[in-house]
């Protein structure tokens, strides 16, 4: 991660020294802050696309969540932004965090997709002193489970309520912090809880099972069956992961397979983004994809097969094309009708 940023402030710094015979078409992309998956296979997209699409440049800031950024993309103020298919369900039906928000459902019609892929299993980490060694085990206890009104916090909210009753801030202690914060702050041993939403190994508990005991704590089959686990898990976006026992070393106390839930992600991008940009874009992404893979081995599940799972909104239609070149089938559902 700390190469991926390395390397994207260099290439922002050499396109300021080339001056104006380097003249580009800047466009401003929003995403997690660094920390999680999120964000290094969305900055990799931005990396990749200005390395390869010369005329084109993409502006990334990595703060906020998709549900700002979805907002903020439908007024037109956000060209490229990371999506949510959990968000784009609630944000099509003015629902959950946009109950408030009277215009969401207009303004997401102005959203379009280029590519989805799984955010990674939800892998609940803590430390083997804790005490925690079940879901059960958190009350009194104090819990990160993602970034203030993030759609991947209400859905591992739903999850932890559902397996065990329990009410964040009443019978646990939800901490509000980004997820860089948050990792740091289980390094610190300020969080007893730690939910990290990455695919697996995660880089962020590799490093911290170097040198510390962990276990991944997860449901249970019967937690899968209780009522509301089962009505978190049935929302769009929604799937069930394996995590191995020892995927992360000696340090890993788990001796059996940990199940957990997954949430779908992607890149979109704003309707009224030129055609032949959003191509461009997209090809150069899919074409030079192995330099997304070379940051580890967990990335290769960003893939065309997996490409239009899951996605929140229609294509756009530069993507539509590219995927079409490499016969891709196309759900009806994804082809925008305006």
């Amino acid at each position: 991660m700390r190469k991926l940023r390395a390397t994207i402030a260099a290439a922002a710094i050499g396109a300021a020294l080339a001056g104006p015979a380097a003249a580009k078409d800047f466009y401003r992309m929003s995403t997690l802050a660094p920390g999680s998956t999120i964000y290094v296979i969305t900055a990799g997209f931005a990396q990749i696309v200005n390395k390869h699409v010369p005329d084109m440049e993409l502006q990334v800031n990595a703060t906020g969540t998709a549900v700002q950024f979805m907002l903020d993309a439908g007024r037109g103020n956000l060209d490229f932004f990371f999506s949510a298919a959990l968000t784009g369900y609630f944000m099509k039906s003015g629902s959950a965090m946009y109950a408030n928000v009277k215009d969401a459902p207009e303004l997401y019609k102005n959203l379009r997709g280029i590519f989805s892929f799984s955010s990674g299993a939800f892998q609940f980490v803590a430390y083997a002193d804790s005490g925690i060694k079940t879901l059960m085990d958190i009350k009194g206890k104090r819990v990160f489970l993602g970034p203030p009104s993030g759609g991947a916090t209400a859905f591992a909210e739903a999850l932890v309520e559902g397996a065990t009753g329990y009410k964040a801030g009443t019978d646990f202690e939800m901490a509000r912090l980004g997820f860089g914060a948050a990792q740091q702050a289980f390094q610190d041993r300020k969080i007893d809880l730690w939910l990290s939403s990455s695919l697996v190994p995660s880089a962020g508990i590799q490093e911290i099972a170097l040198t510390n005991k962990i276990r991944i704590v997860g449901l249970t089959a019967a937690d899968f069956e209780k009522p509301e686990v089962k009505k978190a898990m049935a929302l769009p976006g929604r799937s069930r992961e394996t995590i191995p026992p020892h995927v992360y070393g000696a340090n890993q106390l788990n001796t059996e397979p940990v199940e957990t839930g997954a949430a779908w992600v992607g890149v979109g991008v704003r309707k009224g983004v030129p055609d032949e940009v959003v191509y461009q874009a997209t090809k150069a992404f899919w074409d030079h994809i192995d330099e997304l893979y070379a940051q580890g081995e967990a990335l290769k599940n960003v893939s065309l097969a997996n490409a239009l799972k899951h996605m929140p909104t229609p294509l756009h239609p530069g993507a539509l094309r590219y995927y079409r070149e490499k016969g891709v089938a196309i759900p009806p559902e994804l082809i925008a009708q305006n």
